[in-house]
């Protein structure tokens, strides 16, 4: 069989790979096609070097050379968002002959480990001389006597046999992985998260980041009332997310002075909440600077005293940009329950603390009123206190 050109050859492994939501878009579906081969070649290149492309909602990864690291790539490909199942596929001849013997070749060890098996097909190219569910009997009833130990079984199978029929080739896999899910990172705009060193910011850092989201992170850090642990432990946060959202820039702020500037001229019961009110004020100078639509907290209703409804009208008030909670109605085991699947909880819990922590007040106020704030706030110079902190922002680039 003849290959066209930039499409994969029969007789290779390859990644296939199944968009999920994305091909319920419009006219704008190439577009996140697109971002998804942009974001898996970028992140494929550690691993080698992989022809990617993109037909019938499939996207395949191929690779150019027999030094690519297949295993690695694949592990790789499980955390990019915008892909809802991956398999690694036999390429073959679109002949019913070719099928058979690449089944029983590719797939012979998940087959003789087997107890039970099915076949399931699929036909888009519909110039193939078998229906799909002739395509299966046929597979199935030939595998079956060539693996007799194994039954049918067409509701609860150890494993199934995938055949897809599209346009260049045939394509034999056993049962796909789930992928990421979510949307392609960069195809939902650009914004700024604050991420602490808690449970809570870094999981609703990943959950934006599921649905498109390309973000960069500021940290704030109050040395010497925070450790130099502390910081290292939230910039660890952030590479353990990198799998998911690719290159991630963490801005970590010195907010040492606004800290003690609060604790010297303001009633401590609003520690909390005028401490969150410039850090939201910093976060949107961050995103003005680096083009970022929106702003991302970890906040979760009820959870702290500074997160009831009127403490986050309060602390929100400053913002221009959207502020995003993807975390708002979760109970705290939902949270500690995603943030173990996505491998931040151990580095979460880990015993450092950070600057929220460190100026609690002992009776933090829970219902608090706007005009009281920006009286408190008057006392303050809070623009001198946010261009310090501004300009003294280091930058920590981190990769996949």
């Amino acid at each position: 069989m003849s290959n066209t050109p930039n499409t994969p050859p029969v007789g290779d492994e390859i990644f296939l790979l199944k968009m999920g939501e994305m091909v319920l878009k419009g006219l704008n579906r190439r577009t996140f096609e697109e971002r998804l081969m942009g974001n898996a070649r970028r992140r494929l290149q550690k691993h080698g070097k992989f022809r990617i492309t993109s037909r019938q909602s499939i996207t395949y990864i191929e690779p150019k050379e027999a030094s690519c690291d297949m295993e690695g790539a694949f592990e790789t490909l499980r955390t990019l968002f915008g892909v809802v199942g991956l398999s690694r596929a036999k390429a073959c001849e679109k002949t019913p002959e070719a099928i058979l013997e690449t089944a029983k070749t590719y797939l012979r060890d998940d087959l003789m480990e087997a107890a039970t098996f099915k076949v399931e097909s699929k036909r888009s190219d519909k110039t193939f001389p078998m229906t799909s569910i002739q395509l299966s009997q046929y597979v199935g009833g030939e595998l079956n006597e060539a693996f007799p130990h194994i039954q049918a079984d067409m509701h609860h199978p150890d494993v199934v046999v995938h055949v897809e029929v599209r346009d260049f080739a045939a394509y034999v896999h056993a049962n796909p992985t789930p992928g990421a899910g979510g949307l392609p990172v960069g195809v939902g705009g650009k914004a700024v998260s604050l991420l602490s060193g808690g449970i809570d910011s870094p999981v609703a850092s990943w959950m934006m980041a599921k649905r498109g989201v390309a973000l960069e992170m500021v940290h704030f850090f109050s040395y010497p009332y925070t450790s130099p642990e502390a910081k290292e432990k939230v910039l660890e946060l952030a590479r353990l997310l990198t799998p998911w959202t690719g290159r991630l820039v963490v801005h970590v702020v010195p907010f040492t002075q606004i800290q003690e500037e609060l604790r010297r001229s303001c009633p401590e019961a609003l520690f909390t909440l005028l401490m969150r009110r410039f850090m939201m004020r910093i976060a949107e100078k961050v995103a003005q600077r680096v083009g970022a639509e929106g702003l991302v907290t970890g906040e979760s209703l009820g959870q702290v005293a500074s997160q009831t409804m009127q403490a986050m009208a309060v602390t929100g008030q400053v913002c221009t940009l959207p502020v995003f909670r993807p975390v708002v109605g979760m109970d705290k085991e939902e949270i500690i329950r995603t943030a173990r699947k996505i491998g931040t909880f151990e580095t979460s819990i880990l015993p450092y603390e950070d600057c929220c922590t460190v100026f609690t007040p002992r009776h933090p106020k829970t219902r608090p009123h706007l005009d009281e704030i920006e009286a408190a706030e008057a006392a303050l110079d809070i623009d001198g206190l946010i261009q310090a902190a501004v300009e003294g922002i280091e930058r920590v680039v981190l990769d996949p």
